[in-house]
């Protein structure tokens, strides 16, 4: 009986050390060079469950960037709600109790400004931190830039050259343009607000009176107010005006991909270079998703293709320019001096007084 007993511990015993040596085997050295080697298929298998984003971008870029993650990540379920960037802003205040959105994608510098101030967003330090100018990012991490637009001139080309349409925001106020102005509808638009509150800020911050007087004027040349982009694309096809104020980068979307006659004016005293960001909304449902999209927004190759395909200028200052697209190269950013804080602090202030006291009065 005692050998039996013997006999069943050195077997006990010799079979403990073959599992260990498995389990040592299976840590060991040339292991972990495979499981790297696989890299984006681990991240593939791990990544899954829903991811729910609210932006303002165009629904062609929206397309473009979330085919592109889903190749990364195809186990991700991305909801994605369209809306004008104001409108982000007032639906994730409104749900700050129970947060429907995991991921705000596209708004303008000001809007995160007055959303971090509210403590809708949430401090995240991605791993590009280092590589974003602080003007382009909040302090506390709570929204990064993700990509420069200017906010230029823009024309009919079938109806005008480019020499014959406004050269400067003043040229705007010229009488010849009298029902040749269509403007996307101000109040629900990032870009429209953004535009406005500078030419409102280049008259005089202190006292908004002077830049109230201007906007009149550009009101009275105003034919009609588009109540989203598409709308407004589609006048100006239809050569219903031949002038708008708009966003550099979707104009050269619709010329390039979508064949629209449309080209810009870069403003010769400077165009306001608005910081379009993104950022984690607080208490997000999907919070490790969100995380994943935000890395990937700002990788280098996306960054890169991004600007080769949807003509993006990006915040990121560590990517090589030659790299990059021509017609981003060929680019002279020149920007108005605006105080970004003023801006966000006086923006609803200054737009509620326009849309109640001059829009269509004139």
């Amino acid at each position: 009986m005692f050998k039996k007993k013997n006999l069943l511990v050195f077997l006990l015993a010799v079979l403990m050390l073959f599992v260990s040596a498995c389990s040592n085997s299976s840590s060991g050295g040339e292991k972990p060079a495979k499981d790297n080697e696989k890299g984006d298929t681990e991240e593939k298998a791990e990544a899954s469950g829903n991811l729910v984003i609210y932006t303002a971008r165009d629904q062609t870029i929206v397309d473009k960037v979330v085919d592109m993650f889903n190749e990364k990540y195809p186990d991700v379920q991305v909801d994605v709600l369209t809306m004008g960037a104001q409108q982000v802003l007032e639906r994730v205040r409104g749900e700050k109790a129970n947060p429907q959105a995991d991921f705000w994608w596209g708004g303008t510098q000001s809007a995160f400004m007055t959303a971090a101030n509210e403590d809708l967003l949430e401090s995240f330090k991605p791993s590009f931190d280092g590589s974003i100018l602080p003007e382009h990012k909040d302090a506390e991490g709570r929204w990064y830039g993700e990509m420069l637009l200017p906010e230029v001139i823009m024309y009919n080309s079938d109806m005008l050259k480019k020499d014959e349409a406004p050269q400067d925001w003043e040229d705007l106020l010229d009488s010849k343009w009298k029902d040749q102005i269509i403007i996307r509808g101000v109040l629900a638009s990032g870009t429209m607000r953004t535009i406005y509150s500078a030419m409102i800020h280049e008259q005089g911050a202190d006292n908004p009176e002077a830049g109230y007087e201007w906007l009149k004027k550009l009101d009275a040349n105003t034919k009609e107010y588009a109540q989203d982009p598409t709308n407004l694309y589609l006048k100006l096809a239809r050569q219903e005006g031949s002038i708008s104020l708009w966003n550099l980068q979707d104009i050269l979307i619709q010329k390039n991909q979508h064949n629209q006659p449309f080209d810009f004016v870069y403003p010769e005293s400077g165009a306001p270079i608005l910081v379009d960001a993104v950022g984690l909304v607080k208490d997000a449902k999907n919070l490790e998703n969100a995380k994943l999209f935000y890395e990937f927004l700002f990788d280098p190759e996306t960054r890169t293709t991004l600007a080769e395909d949807l003509f993006q200028i990006p915040t990121r200052t560590d990517i090589d320019k030659s790299t990059m697209p021509d017609w981003y190269q060929e680019l002279d950013l020149k920007g108005l001096d605006l105080d970004w804080e003023v801006m966000a602090e006086k923006e609803a202030e200054w737009m509620q007084h326009w849309d109640e006291n001059i829009k269509g009065k004139n």
